[in-house]
């Protein structure tokens, strides 16, 4: 069973992940905002409080995300040098 590690809020609603089994990257929260208990997840301060609890991850007010969840819609990172050149 597949278990997070760590998980860093980032900018854009954004978590930075390191699982288990290896495998990081970014799992974008954005697309949940609008829906029932996620939407207080838009109060930065709040989203920023996230926590790995129960193998996945957790919010004061008991939002969370499973492991199995994080790992199906896991983005790869872009490395630094990508996304500067597409802003330059």
């Amino acid at each position: 069973m597949v278990k997070v590690i760590s998980a860093e809020p980032i900018e854009n609603y954004k978590l930075r992940i390191l699982l288990s089994n290896g495998k990081k990257g970014i799992f974008d929260v954005s697309p949940y905002l609008d829906k029932g208990v996620f939407q207080e997840l838009k109060e930065q301060q709040y989203f920023r409080s996230v926590k790995v609890a129960y193998s996945g991850v957790m919010w004061p007010h008991e939002q969370d995300f499973s492991a199995e969840t994080i790992e199906y819609e896991l983005q790869d990172e872009e490395p630094l040098n990508k996304t500067l050149q597409r802003t330059a």
